[in-house]
């Protein structure tokens, strides 16, 4: 007997061991989930939606692009926060981005490159309910994806012009994107294409900067000439004094002055 349960100690060491075991690894999970949450901004966190990871930080107070983004990331969802500027190379860690929504944001200004990195995967943008007033089409670089611009205080004018030209809007998004400011104080207030069907902006504006050379050369050229006429007549008049003056020299100094006074007008 005595032998039997020293048996039985021996066969329970073993199985001590491994739940131990399972019971550390179970914390090091643990340690490393909350440890990845912890690096997440607060009020964002990774999900899986339909086969694709998917990264929420909407309504999250963010002022700024978040920095611990997953690189596997196909969905990201920065909307309802106060980011109020994208910068060079904002998205450049996530090469998979097939999604993202920066709708309902302070989006001011958009640099060149911000969104470089993107034009391969990317298909969605959206940048619809922001304060974006002017944007030069290069902010978009080489990006095939739907762009959603509505909701927008812009300047309509010819940058607009060419903006709405280089990209590839979402369907049914054109009629939100309104002038709030132009020119003209008619089309405030209008949806940007129905003002574009009766209002070229870009050849108004060449037609102006044609006109505004116009003006600079003719008063250039009003310049020289004007500096021309005032040479000559500047020449006659002292070349008048000075033949006054040789008519009252004596006979024989005043034929010698004229000689040479001819010589030097010739």
């Amino acid at each position: 007997l005595a032998q039997r349960g020293t048996m039985s100690e021996a066969e329970r060491v073993p199985l001590c061991v491994g739940t131990v075991w399972q019971l550390l690894q179970s914390l090091l999970l643990l340690a490393s989930c909350l440890g990845s949450a912890a690096a997440f901004p607060k009020g964002c966190y990774p999900s899986e939606e339909e086969g694709l990871k998917t990264f929420r930080c909407s309504n999250a107070q963010l002022t700024e692009v978040p920095r611990d983004i997953p690189n596997d990331t196909h969905k990201l969802y920065l909307d309802s926060n106060r980011i109020p500027f994208l910068p060079r190379d904002a998205f450049r860690d996530l090469p998979l981005l097939l999604e993202l929504d920066l709708s309902r944001n302070a989006i001011a200004g958009v640099e060149s490159g911000a969104f470089r990195g993107l034009a391969e995967h990317l298909r969605s943008l959206d940048l619809s309910s922001n304060r974006l007033v002017s944007l030069s089409k290069d902010a978009f670089g080489h990006l095939n994806a739907k762009v959603n611009l509505s909701d927008n205080p812009w300047l309509c004018d010819c940058r607009l012009q060419e903006l709405i030209r280089a990209v590839d809007l979402v369907a049914g998004s054109s009629g939100g994107i309104v002038c709030g400011s132009s020119a003209r104080e008619e089309h405030v207030g209008k949806a940007f294409l129905q003002v574009m069907a009766d209002t070229d902006f870009c050849n108004v504006y060449k037609r102006t900067t044609d006109i505004a050379m116009l003006v600079t050369m003719f008063g250039w050229f009003t310049m020289v000439i004007s500096y021309l006429v005032y040479y000559v007549r500047q020449n006659q008049e002292d070349a008048r004094r000075h033949l006054e003056y040789l008519k009252s020299l004596p006979s024989k100094q005043r034929r010698s002055e004229e000689s040479s006074t001819i010589s030097t007008v010739v």
